[in-house]
Order: C-alpha cells, then sequence, then structure tokens
C-alpha cells in the first residue's frame, strides 16, 4: 500500500489517477501562472520561531469560524467540477468534512446538486454563490440553498469574467468530456475513475441543469460562463443577495484594501482574501502577500479569512499568525479526493491537522487561538 505523508503525495497519486483534462483543470492558472506559483513559494519565505521547554500538553485547535464551531480553522474551499476528480465527488468532500469538523463549501459550478450534497449530509454546509445576469435563476438557487439549511452563503466577487487557462483550451475541456480521440486515448489509461463514473447519472452540472432557463443540457463549462456571468456586477448586487439570502454571508475574492473595506461596509459576516487560486488574473499579488494589509486595515470589522495556495498545515499557521480567522482549501483536497474518494479527502484533513499541531507545539503554543505573528521569524513576512 502506498505511504501517504504528505498533500505532495496525494497530489501525484490524483494526477495518475484522474483524467488528464480534469487534473489539468483543477491544477492550472490563467495566463503564464506566475500568480498560481506566487500563492504556493510566498508561505515558504515566512519563517518559523522555534521554542523550547514550554508545556505543550492538552494541545487544542478548536476555534470557530462565522460563529460555527470547527475541529480546526480550516474549511473546504467551493471548487467547481469536484464531482469530475471522483464519482459523486461533492458528496463524498462533504461527508469526509462533516466526520472531520470543518465546513464543506458546495460551487455552484458542482457536479452533485445542492439537494444531493443535502441527501447525503446530516450537518449544514455552506453555498458558494456567483453572480449571473439570470437574476431569477440566482433567487431561485439562494432560495434552494435555504431549503437545504446551508448554514453560510459564499458570494464569490472576482468572476465576472473568466480568465483564460491555457490548459483547459488546449485539452478542449467539456463535463461530461467528449469523445475524442485524444480524449478516449487518455481515459482508457484511467479504468478505475471511468467504472466509478459509470456508476453514477451525476456527470454534469446539477445546480444548473433542469434549474437554469432554457438550459437541459450542459456540456461545456465555458460555453455557460461566457453567457451568464455577470461583468456590470456591483457593490449593489452584493447588497441585493445579502438582503435575499438573510444568514452568513461571506465574500470571496478581495484582494485590496479598498475593496476589503467595502466588504466589510456591506455587513457580510466576513470576507476571504483571494486570487481564485491564481485562476483569474496572472500578475496579481499572492493572496498570502495580500493578508496583512487587508487584516491591519478591516480586521477589527469583519472576520478576514484567506486562501489559495495552501498545501500544508504550516501554510494554514502562517496565514493565522498574519491575521486569518480561517484558512481555505481546495486543490489539496482535491487531490486527496482524485487519489482515494472519501478517504484521500480525509486523509488530506488528517495532514493538515497533523502539521498544523505539530507547528504549533514546536512554536510553543497549545491553542490556536493564540497564534499570531509572535511566532514568525521577524523579517521573514
Amino acid at each position: 500500500m502506498t505511504i501517504i505523508t504528505t498533500i505532495e503525495d496525494l497530489r501525484v497519486l490524483a494526477k495518475k489517477r484522474v483524467p488528464r483534462m480534469f487534473y489539468d483543470y483543477a491544477d492550472a492558472g490563467s495566463w503564464t501562472e506566475s500568480t498560481y506559483r506566487a500563492n504556493t513559494d510566498d508561505f515558504g519565505k515566512i519563517k518559523f520561531r522555534q521554542r523550547v521547554a514550554v508545556n505543550l500538553e492538552n494541545r487544542s485547535l478548536r476555534s470557530t469560524m462565522v460563529g460555527q464551531e470547527v475541529a480546526m480553522p480550516v474549511a473546504l474551499a467551493p471548487t467547481g467540477l469536484t464531482g469530475m476528480q471522483h464519482a459523486d465527488g461533492e458528496i463524498l468532500a462533504a461527508r469526509a468534512a462533516e466526520k472531520f469538523g470543518v465546513p464543506f463549501t458546495l460551487s455552484t459550478m458542482s457536479i452533485c446538486s445542492i439537494e444531493d450534497v443535502a441527501a447525503n449530509t446530516t450537518k449544514p454546509f455552506w453555498f458558494q454563490l456567483y453572480v449571473m445576469k439570470d437574476r431569477p435563476f440566482i433567487e431561485r438557487l439562494i432560495e434552494r440553498a435555504r431549503a437545504a439549511k446551508c448554514s453560510a452563503l459564499v458570494l464569490t466577487l472576482d468572476l465576472q469574467v473568466l480568465g483564460q487557462r491555457h490548459k483547459d483550451i488546449r485539452n478542449g475541456m467539456t463535463a461530461p468530456p467528449k469523445m475524442t480521440l485524444a480524449n478516449i486515448a487518455n481515459l482508457m489509461t484511467k479504468p478505475a475513475w471511468c467504472m466509478e463514473m459509470l456508476g453514477t447519472k451525476r456527470r454534469s452540472f446539477g445546480n444548473i441543469v433542469g434549474h437554469a432557463s432554457a438550459v437541459s443540457d450542459m456540456s461545456s463549462l465555458s460555453s455557460w460562463t461566457s453567457q451568464q456571468f455577470d461583468p456590470a456586477m456591483s457593490w449593489d448586487d452584493v447588497a441585493w443577495v445579502k438582503q435575499r439570502w438573510g444568514g452568513k454571508l461571506i465574500i470571496k475574492g478581495i484582494m485590496d484594501v479598498e475593496d476589503a473595506r467595502l466588504a466589510a461596509d456591506s455587513g457580510a459576516d466576513a470576507l476571504i482574501v483571494s486570487n481564485h487560486g491564481g485562476r483569474q488574473l496572472d500578475g496579481a499579488q499572492s493572496s498570502i502577500g495580500a493578508l496583512p494589509a487587508i487584516v491591519a486595515a478591516v480586521g477589527e470589522r469583519i472576520e478576514v479569512h484567506m486562501d489559495g495556495g495552501v498545501r500544508s498545515g504550516q501554510d494554514v499557521i502562517r496565514a493565522l499568525a498574519l491575521g486569518a480567522k480561517g484558512v481555505y482549501i481546495g486543490r489539496p483536497f482535491l487531490y486527496g479526493l482524485g487519489a482515494g474518494g472519501e478517504a484521500g479527502v480525509t486523509k488530506c484533513l488528517d495532514i493538515i491537522r497533523n502539521e498544523l499541531d505539530l507547528t504549533m507545539a514546536f512554536c510553543g503554543l497549545r491553542d490556536v487561538n493564540l497564534v499570531d505573528k509572535n511566532i514568525l521569524l521577524p523579517g521573514t513576512f
């Protein structure tokens, strides 16, 4: 049996098991991928202060995110086409997160629907929403999330227009995959994935097909996004969503202090410092690089979370030290899902938890809620 000790081990396994177009969809950035790389590289520049001879018994990683108790301050980020990394992927990831005690966020662009996930879990999950031109469809999505008892709405603001990802264009990425000679040849090398997909009826965009007006067949993500994502979206739309939803609201995609102040002014419960995993504006600052200034500007007014580039529990504690109250993982849990389904997601969370716990201990702390800049080496952040 393969010994898995790091998120990188899961990535290597996922690359072997998942069809190329779907692995590349998850593991890609826009244009030159410079921001995608910076997201991970900039974490490594931040160094720790190692402390000794401190009582490290009874350590705790328990915390809260937007008032919800969590086993550790980590959430599964919303990721499109999760159900193409593994059959019924959103359901499996949501189950793993529920058992572990961390939030799972279902993407609007998921393969499994809101109702699918709700029927296969026992506790509330979070739902991620895009503002689209078809406002009646968005109203119905909000109502469906409410009916499913979702406990928070994550409103993503940084996808008014779609960034260009060269790998998706080269692969002709569609869901389900088109049966071209190249795709057939690649699928023949992924027999386990194919057998699992044959065993499920969930192979398209479950939140959209049969729900959006005049959409009965969903063969291409790019065609849907080009038609429906709204370049005219404004903060007035954020207020409209907040009023319609009425529950916990998290705003995702904040990278600028001015936008952070507007997010705090909106009355949202939290914001997520995020550059969409380096998939939108190539050449933008890394998420961890943008975090400190945003925390300094609005951290007393609104709960600040972050995502982008997290590949370990050490990255999680670096973000917490710089002021984040919650950290999201996207690609790490997708690697786990692709590598081993629900058990792979659980393995990912186990790795993150173990690395977070041990790093906290080496830095001389035993309560994650006490983590701050004092655990970092001055001059490295």
